[in-house]
């Protein structure tokens, strides 16, 4: 009985494996060019297959090789680089290429950069695109300035940037729950964004999306873009004069929180802000909302409702009792790390475990980056 095609296919695979092997090595020995030219692009349809698959040889071997799908590595939107995001399927590139786009935009309103001609002696910097997908399945692209490669004292002097620390939020979360004051939040959009720069700074244009008849022009940045060295001071002394005009002050001992002493009430409302998080609270939701429109008023932000979610903690609240939670940052954080399906255990350690220290190399640098808070 005559084997199917399917079968000459499965035969063939072992001899395929030797022919690509010896292509490569001794390359135009296994397929001449007139071989290749003749069976550049074979009809699809059943006779051809059937034909060939019975004939074998190097024709049948060329078909296989010309219907081969290269097998990609698997990797996570963070991973992307340009390149790999234009070599996704038509349907999805068209989804990443808005989301670059919504992004230029984005820049443009806010007035972060003009596009001049790098005056001479000027050194410019490089960008690159960053892709993730937010927890509700948003795409979003990212524009980050190549900020290690800034000169100190050239391009930027002071760096530091003062956060709200983690122990602060929770004593406030404990305050909210005894006291039963309100809690809302809000997601600040593109914060760092809103800082002015105090030195010029040149960089290229966004890799796939130069402008027509000016490839040779470069960014001038007037307002801080992720990446860059002096962003996240930049985006303080902006938060710092911004909430001052609000009536706020931040307290000595912890920079990120903030105060506003309400006249009417004779009572105080509170701001925790983290970069792009930020939660107010006090007694009177009223009192709350009011603020929380004078500040999107200034910050384009989306207004969370009642407070869920900060700093990758679910917060659940029920009267006076106050829930925090990180399993859904730590189930991301197991597969990151490959452990999802490892075995339980309900102690961190086994108890009386004596530690010592490691002679092994450090811990994989980047992964510890991927899983911090």
């Amino acid at each position: 009985m005559e084997c199917s095609c399917w079968e000459h296919v499965k035969q063939s695979v072992p001899v395929l494996a030797m022919f690509l092997t010896c292509s490569y090595l001794f390359p135009g020995t296994l397929a001449p060019s007139e071989t290749h030219e003749m069976l550049e692009s074979p009809s699809d349809n059943e006779a051809v297959i059937s034909r060939l698959s019975r004939e074998g040889g190097v024709n049948f071997l060329l078909f296989l090789v010309s219907k081969a799908v290269p097998v990609h590595e698997r990797k996570e939107p963070k991973e992307w680089t340009y390149k790999d995001m234009i070599g996704l399927p038509a349907g999805q590139l068209e989804e990443w290429r808005a989301a670059c786009q919504r992004e230029i935009e984005m820049l443009i309103k806010r007035n972060v950069f003009k596009m001049v001609v790098c005056p001479s002696g000027h050194k410019v910097i490089g960008n690159c695109w960053v892709f993730y997908v937010k927890p509700d399945g948003r795409k979003r692209a990212c524009l980050v300035a190549k900020g290690f490669s800034q000169v100190e004292g050239m391009d930027f002097n002071q760096i530091f940037s003062p956060v709200v620390r983690f122990k602060t939020v929770r004593l406030i979360l404990t305050l909210a729950a005894l006291e039963g004051w309100y809690l809302s939040g809000l997601d600040v959009r593109n914060a760092y964004l809103y800082g002015e720069l105090n030195k010029e700074i040149y960089m290229e244009q966004p890799e796939g999306f130069h402008a027509q008849g000016k490839e040779r022009y470069v960014l001038q940045l007037h307002h801080a873009l992720y990446g860059l060295k002096q962003a996240g001071l930049a985006w303080w002394q902006a938060l710092k004069k911004s909430m001052e005009e609000l009536g706020f002050v931040n307290l000595d001992s912890d920079a990120g929180l903030f105060k506003c002493f309400d006249k009417a009430s004779q009572t105080f409302i509170i701001a925790v802000v983290y970069v792009n998080d930020a939660i107010f609270l006090r007694p009177s939701k009223a009192t709350v909302e009011v603020m929380k429109k004078r500040f999107m008023e200034c910050w384009e932000s989306r207004d969370l409702g009642e407070l869920t979610e900060f700093l990758h903690m679910h917060i659940g609240c029920a009267g006076k009792t106050i829930h925090i939670d990180q399993a859904q940052y730590l189930q991301a954080m197991l597969q990151q790390c490959g452990m999802v399906n490892t075995k339980s255990v309900p102690t961190p350690l086994p108890v009386g475990y004596a530690l010592v220290k490691s002679l092994d190399k450090a811990a994989d640098p980047e992964l510890w980056k991927r899983t911090r808070p």
